[in-house]
């Protein structure tokens, strides 16, 4: 098993054990946590978000979440400009999904990257790369990913806050799962309406150079 996977099914209750060991280093491990979302998709967001609003507070637990989240999604942007022109990414970028995700954000790149920025499931790692193989400006995508980012995270810093509400009121649970189920839905119906490529762009050699 690797680090990706030990990380990604860790429990709420270890999350917790795991922050309240480690508060001594201040904000910075929950910070890393949501950080690293970036680059271990299987991470479950809504559980780190919600741990860091416990541990920390629900506006430090905020604050904390989302300077990681957005990070890690700056720095996916960054790595991926930089080694645009490599035969491994080449490669990723032919995949269908970043490849729709690509032709969306020529089109629409802020709304694109500001709508499924604020779903706390969702094509991630997907939209980072699509968004900086098309070109898409730096301001631009940090500005989609700080607003997007901050709606999503404070949403459910607040549900993570008052854990103690939902265990008094078991039904209050059903309006989590349901903001979950309903989150990951609209997410993809977003995803799949607004990636759909043109006639133009399906037309072999009319989409623009991947390092553009």
């Amino acid at each position: 098993m690797g680090i990706a996977d030990i990380v990604s099914s860790l429990t709420e209750e270890q999350l917790l054990e795991w922050l309240e060991r480690f508060r001594s280093f201040g904000p910075l491990p929950g910070m890393l946590l949501t950080f690293l979302k970036s680059f271990v998709p299987p991470l479950p967001t809504i559980v780190i978000v919600g741990v860091n609003a416990a541990v920390y507070g629900l506006w430090p637990g905020f604050l904390y979440s989302w300077i990681g989240m957005v990070a890690g999604c700056l720095v996916t942007f960054a790595l991926v400009r930089k080694i645009a022109g490599h035969p491994v990414l080449e490669r990723w970028a032919r995949k269908p999904r970043v490849r729709k995700g690509m032709s969306w954000v020529r089109r629409n790149a802020f709304g694109y990257v500001f709508v499924l920025s604020l779903f706390p499931v969702g094509p991630f790692v997907v939209i980072n790369i699509a968004a900086a193989l098309a070109g898409m400006r730096f301001r631009s995508f940090a500005l989609a990913v700080a607003f997007g980012k901050a709606v999503m995270v404070f949403t459910v810093s607040f549900i993570g806050y008052d854990v103690a509400g939902y265990i008094d009121n078991p039904i209050r649970l059903v309006y989590v799962a349901l903001f979950i189920a309903v989150s990951l839905f609209v997410s993809k119906k977003i995803e799949a309406r607004y990636t759909k490529e043109t006639p133009a762009a399906e037309e072999a050699g009319r989409e623009p150079p991947l390092h553009g």
